[in-house]
């Protein structure tokens, strides 16, 4: 891998120094499938990165790192690019001080790759309005992080809701998707009518309420979240009309048990995935994601926090 350190340059330079490193490595085309901007803290910058970079071996992306430092400082923008055979495509990290940290969104156009998707990622903290925000407004995909938020990211969700628009998604809600495909699978075969149900997880964890608001809408009936031990998702329990219990119980962050009437229980894969998993699942899709809508409005009519 080839790393370039650029002190007080312009956006110019900087795509002019990618065209040299790719010439020079003899590659001077990259297939490279879409633009990932990751929008950061200098503190989360380096999983960050790394979440962006392992995600990029199955989407080759230029990954542009944006980190606004010092606002009081003389305006500078310093870069540091990363090209090679072990980089999927190719990463700068742009650090921006002074008036420029209100303009990142000039810097970063220039770099945009012509001709594909961008995405827009806020591993912490976002912009109550991602669409509207300068860098989200490049893109067509923008990704936010509900448990990014230092409350823990239950009432960002309500923001969320509130501020949503076509694109939007979090990764609360991409955590859930192993548990949303098991409970699916569950009712492959009829077990009846849900009279009401509960979904239990670690205190303040944000996808307990995607999940219960998502069941809800689908089963007709009240899902409520209930505080466990965690750590983060550790049950889903649904009564039945007809008497019993459909659940899916998850006590080591690995594998869970399926219950239902009637039926021995069984021991399936759930396990706990990393950011670059998430990351990785949400860049397969670059539409709109109607249920995740639903979902996020239905639990912001809800929320009585």
């Amino acid at each position: 891998m080839t790393t370039f350190m650029l002190t007080d340059t312009t956006a110019g330079k900087i795509a002019a120094q990618f065209t040299h490193l790719r010439h020079q490595m003899g590659a001077p085309a990259i297939g490279m499938v879409l633009t990932l901007v990751v929008v950061c803290e200098e503190r989360h910058q380096y999983d960050a990165l790394r979440a962006a970079t392992e995600a990029a071996r199955e989407h080759p992306s230029r990954i542009i790192v944006v980190i606004k430092r010092e606002e009081d400082e003389p305006i500078r923008l310093d870069a540091e690019l990363r090209i090679g055979e072990n980089t999927p495509g190719e990463v700068v990290v742009l650090r921006l001080y002074g008036e420029l940290t209100e303009h990142a969104d000039s810097v970063v156009s220039p770099l945009l790759l012509p001709d594909t998707p961008v995405v827009a990622w806020w591993p912490g903290a976002a912009p109550d309005v991602p669409s509207k925000d300068a860098i989200g407004a490049l893109a067509q995909r923008r990704i936010t992080d509900a448990k990014g938020f230092d409350d823990g990211g239950v009432k960002s969700l309500v923001t969320r809701a509130k501020g949503y628009a076509r694109g939007d998604t979090d990764l609360a809600w991409a955590r859930i998707t192993p548990w949303r495909s098991l409970l699916a699978a569950a009712f492959d075969q009829p077990v009846g009518k849900v009279r009401k149900g509960t979904v239990e997880a670690a205190a303040g964890h944000p996808s307990a309420p995607l999940l219960a608001a998502w069941l809800s809408e689908r089963l007709g009936c009240s899902v409520k979240v209930v505080d466990s031990a965690g750590p983060g998702l550790t049950a889903v329990r649904l009564q039945l009309a007809a008497g019993g219990e459909l659940s899916v119980v998850r006590n080591d962050a690995r594998v869970a048990t399926l219950s239902r009437p009637g039926q021995p229980d069984r021991t399936v894969a759930l396990a706990r995935r990393q950011t670059s998993e998430l990351m990785a699942e949400e860049l397969r899709r670059l539409d709109s994601d109607e249920i995740y809508e639903a979902a996020v409005k239905r639990f912001a009519r809800t929320f009585k926090g």
